[in-house]
């Protein structure tokens, strides 16, 4: 147990955390100790700290209340002797059995997609992904909102009417006391904003394919570093990255110079091992920039147990999103962690492809940067191209929508080897030499 509720005990303020018991189905072995400290970390990050762990071992939960019978009372006994003020499950809860667990524990009850969608209430910080959030929200809570009234009326009794904390941020705090009827509503008002918000996107979207750089988009699973390795590549800390579960929410993209050429960078959401779904859908415009990437870099936290099931997992979000067979790079980031140790053997062993790194102190990033720039400009057409000095605007066109391997300057002209996109093959055709 203690190698789960760790994860929680690292937080530094959590004497003031709300203190959480993580309930589930698994074995401590494997896969089910694995799922059980992601449900740790997510814990963490949406501010809660875990005290402990109850697992009943059955081959699926049972239909009304998750837990038999007997584990209810052992678990009800659980949080009262541990002061938590929340029990976390590590699966979905249907209506029905949100609404009999409510009934018998004097807590918050939430199941692994609502903490999923609490972290992304805190995350959110463009308009569009609150929209998002709040829509994945009421979405989730309207076929289980007479339970959920009841352990919010609860929680208000019990501390005297004010509402806050895990699994209540968003919507939750103003909206769980309306009927039904007004919850599709607001969903359809809010179904509204998206495609006005999405319309000024597409204009956004139109604006950087004009430009012609291509566009390397970080993915991978959810706290493997992308934030990290993206203010590594750029040459700043602009964007955010903290040791947290799906620290990014809202896509972030930024121009750098790799190996001489100019490209964007996307940061996109962690993905996570069986994303729900009605999350999955809800958050598909995040997903876009995967999507119009002419390259993928995947990233993933080599010095975890489980590198190799979260490639497993991201591999399969790729593949929902149809891009399973676009160019991929893989970055084994945080190397540091596991260099010369039996680790390092077993990761590259597993991962050939891998290119070690240490974004957070900036390492490998030399060969990553190549490997990135190859793949991003591996459609464009090489050149050789004699530029006179009266129009050196053609090099800087290249350097603009492709870009420059080598320059000379000769007496009558600059000698460039230039990669470029096909649509400006007519307009540099004056100064071709030859292919490059």
């Amino acid at each position: 147990m203690n190698e789960i509720i760790e994860v929680g005990l690292q937080r530094g303020d959590r004497l003031t955390a709300e203190r959480a018991i993580l309930v589930g189905i698994r074995r401590l072995r494997g896969e089910g100790l694995r799922s059980m400290r992601e449900l740790a970390q997510l814990a963490t990050s949406a501010g809660a700290v875990p005290v402990d762990v109850l697992i009943q071992q059955r081959d699926a939960p049972h239909q009304a209340t998750y837990l038999g019978k007997g584990k209810v009372e052992e678990l009800k006994a659980l949080q009262l002797s541990a002061d938590a003020q929340i029990v976390l499950f590590d699966d979905e809860l249907t209506p029905v059995q949100v609404s009999n667990l409510i009934d018998q524990l004097d807590c918050k009850v939430l199941d692994r997609t609502e903490l999923i969608l609490d972290i992304f209430a805190q995350h959110a910080t463009s308009r569009e992904g609150q929209l998002q959030v709040e829509l994945a929200q009421l979405s989730y809570m309207a076929p289980r909102l007479v339970g959920k009234g009841r352990m919010m009326d609860r929680i208000a009794g019990a501390d005297g009417g004010g509402l806050g904390g895990v699994g209540v941020r968003g919507p939750g705090e103003t909206k769980l006391e309306t009927d039904r009827r007004t919850l599709r509503r607001k969903m359809s008002h809010l179904k509204e904003k998206l495609e006005e918000v999405r319309g000024h996107r597409e204009i956004e979207k139109r604006a950087r394919a004009r430009s012609g750089l291509p566009l390397a988009a970080l993915v991978g699973y959810t706290n493997a570093g992308k934030s990290t390795l993206l203010n590594a590549l750029v040459g700043s800390d602009e964007v955010n990255a903290h040791d947290r579960l799906f620290e990014t929410l809202d896509t972030t993209i930024r121009k750098a110079e790799i190996e001489g050429a100019e490209l964007l960078i996307s940061d996109t959401v962690g993905f996570i091992h069986d994303l729900p779904e009605d999350l999955f859908a809800a958050f598909m415009a995040t997903f876009e920039q995967v999507q119009e990437a002419d390259v993928i870099v995947h990233v993933l936290d080599a010095s975890t147990p489980w590198a190799a099931t979260e490639r497993a997992a991201s591999e399969e979000t790729l593949d929902r999103l149809g891009v399973a067979d676009r160019p991929t790079v893989v970055a084994l980031n945080k190397w540091d962690k596991i260099a010369g140790t039996v680790d390092e053997k077993r990761i590259l062993a597993q991962m050939p492809d891998g290119l070690p790194v240490v974004a957070e102190k900036r390492v490998g990033l030399e060969k990553l940067g190549a490997e990135i720039a190859r793949a991003a400009y591996a459609h464009f057409v090489p050149l050789t191209l004699h530029i006179p000095y009266d129009q050196m605007a053609a090099l800087h066109l290249c350097r603009e929508r492709g870009r420059v391997i080598q320059i000379a300057y000769e007496p009558d002209y600059v000698a460039a080897d230039v990669e470029v996109e096909t649509e400006l093959l007519n307009t540099l055709k004056p100064f071709v030499v030859a292919p490059a």
